[in-house]
């Protein structure tokens, strides 16, 4: 079952957000953070087919509701450079507050972990350091400036070994930095879970599912 719910984060902001939940008791929530595109098909469908059939009560925020509602960016140049500009203009802050939100008004009392992709896999980093949540990242680039905060929870990380926007150099120093972090590459690209687009690879996304859902039954079990 899906629905649209409303969320009120502790600076009064409201935001909507999408929710997917499971076929029976749910084994813990999950906050699904967008890629720069917003909650598009592809994080519904994340939220859905992969998070919410594994079991978990899945929760994606409308992060950029906070100031232009129903975003919902093209894969295109175009829809690249609006989504830099929105994230840039969100910062990294009021990102923790909705997750928080997320996490209380949806979650209730479910142990939560945050998945992000793209430039939510760097937010999710930081709901590890910043809000002591459980934590998968996929192909996080802008977690770099981030390292020297010190995980509060565990952390998981997926990065494509063919990425051209994340550099071996750049995976080298994640691992160097957060070595309590679990970090795997896998012969694809950038955005290699977007099922549906060219970028997609079946088998790097089954594995790096595979992977995050184990991370995730090991550390709600242990929160």
């Amino acid at each position: 079952m899906t629905e649209t719910v409303t969320l009120t984060a502790g600076d009064g902001a409201t935001i909507p957000a999408f929710v997917a939940r499971p076929a029976g008791p749910p084994r813990g929530c999950i906050v699904v953070v967008q890629e720069i595109f917003g909650v598009n098909e592809h994080i519904r469908w994340v939220c859905t087919e992969q998070y919410a059939r594994a079991g978990f009560l899945a929760v994606a925020p409308c992060f950029f509701d906070r100031f232009e509602k129903g975003v919902e960016l093209g894969y295109n140049p175009d829809g690249v450079a609006r989504g830099r500009a929105l994230v840039d203009q969100l910062g990294m802050d009021a990102p923790m507050r909705d997750i928080r939100a997320a996490a209380q008004q949806v979650g209730g009392g479910l142990k939560t972990g945050v998945v992000g992709y793209c430039w939510g896999g760097s937010v999710a980093f930081l709901a590890a350091t910043r809000l002591g949540l459980p934590a998968v990242g996929f192909y996080g680039g802008r977690t770099v400036p981030f390292v020297h905060e010190r995980p509060q929870a565990p952390v998981m990380l997926h990065f494509g070994e063919q990425d051209a926007m994340i550099p071996p150099t750049a995976i080298a120093t994640i691992r160097a930095a957060a070595p309590q972090a679990e970090v795997f590459t896998y012969p694809a690209g950038h955005g290699f879970n977007r099922f549906g687009h060219p970028d997609w690879h079946e088998a790097s996304a089954t594995l790096a599912l595979q992977r995050s859902i184990a991370f995730f039954e090991r550390a709600l079990a242990q929160g």
